[in-house]
């Protein structure tokens, strides 16, 4: 299939959608650092991009089987002001996508939508931003189903997000949710479960895993010695353990905000200092890997004058890229 990426950050959704074997048509992203990283990890030359999504016409974009888009969750975040998606500035852009869907004829709409956010996204406003949500993408055509995804069930992060798939009616699209391992449904989870219903069949959400096994817990150090999963953004001060899971990335740009880790200390004042131990941040390579991202594409990043706080940033940005190359290898046009 060939695919749009909108929002398109370092291009977490173009390598999972390729590496499933789909097609890039298409990119926009306004940041001009990420459109720095973008160009020097993805083969676009020649593809069709753009800088602001609100100055495009739906007439320009390229003809494409599924857009892929995470819309800015600042609005949304349970880190941020919370104002919701429809009244804050930056999540509102969510409704210029669909503008410019409403704008193309049915012919040329794409067959599928993949949408990517926090998963707070289901709860704020009392789930009526949601809701209005769904009765967009309802008015434009499409029939929607969701789950909430761990990334740490792929890589060594706990990053919970909802995806939503959205099935352009009278089109041949296959079913994503729930993922499936083999001829076994992976692990469910009671908690993500929601009720609402949608013209997709049966109540979706079901909040399954990408994997069987489940991860090892995040394993804190220091004054307090707790074993847990820590959710949201890290806070400073905390440390973990290298074995473990990390807590979820965010645009700390380098800030100090980075989690850190304890190692040993095997350095030949180790023993004489007594101190076996010492603290530092992940680096930024080690933030991309817990993105997923291949170490080819952060050399190309970094070769291309990234800073170590743009990279940082970079990261805490995108999404996590098993995690989409494992609902693109599902999506298809039956």
């Amino acid at each position: 299939m060939r695919f749009i990426d909108l929002f398109a950050g370092i291009g977490g959704f173009h390598l999972g959608m390729e590496q499933a074997g789909h097609e890039c048509a298409g990119w926009v992203e306004w940041d001009k650092f990420a459109r720095k990283s973008y160009q020097a990890i993805h083969d676009v030359k020649g593809v069709w991009n753009a800088s602001d999504i609100r100055t495009v016409r739906s007439t320009e974009i390229p003809r494409a089987d599924c857009w892929c888009f995470g819309f800015p969750c600042q609005d949304i975040s349970v880190a941020g002001k919370q104002k919701g998606f429809t009244a804050g500035k930056r999540s509102s852009l969510f409704f210029t996508v669909t503008g410019l869907i409403r704008d193309l004829e049915e012919k040329d709409r794409p067959s599928y939508l993949l949408i990517e956010n926090v998963k707070n996204l289901l709860s704020i406003n009392g789930g009526f931003d949601f809701l209005k949500l769904q009765i967009e993408l309802d008015e434009i055509g499409y029939d929607v189903e969701w789950d909430v995804l761990d990334s740490a069930q792929v890589v060594p992060q706990h990053r919970e997000r909802v995806f939503i798939v959205g099935h352009l009616r009278g089109r041949s699209t296959r079913k994503v949710f729930p993922i499936i391992k083999g001829n076994q449904e992976v692990d469910s989870r009671p908690d993500t479960t929601n009720t609402l219903t949608t013209r997709y069949g049966e109540a979706q959400g079901t909040g399954s895993y990408l994997v069987e096994s489940k991860p090892s817990q995040v394993r804190q150090i220091g004054n307090t010695m707790n074993t847990d999963y820590f959710g949201g953004n890290p806070q400073p001060g905390r440390v973990y353990d290298p074995e473990g899971i990390s807590p979820t990335l965010s645009t700390m740009q380098g800030g100090g905000q980075e989690p850190k880790i304890m190692l040993e200390d095997r350095g030949p004042f180790a023993s004489q200092n007594q101190s076996k131990w010492r603290i530092r941040k992940i680096t930024p390579l080690e933030a991309w890997r817990l993105q997923g991202f291949p170490d080819w594409a952060f050399t190309r990043a970094q070769e291309a004058g990234l800073s170590d706080s743009q990279l940082y940033k970079q990261a805490g940005n995108s999404v996590t890229v098993p995690v989409i190359k494992a609902i693109a290898e599902i999506m298809e046009l039956t």
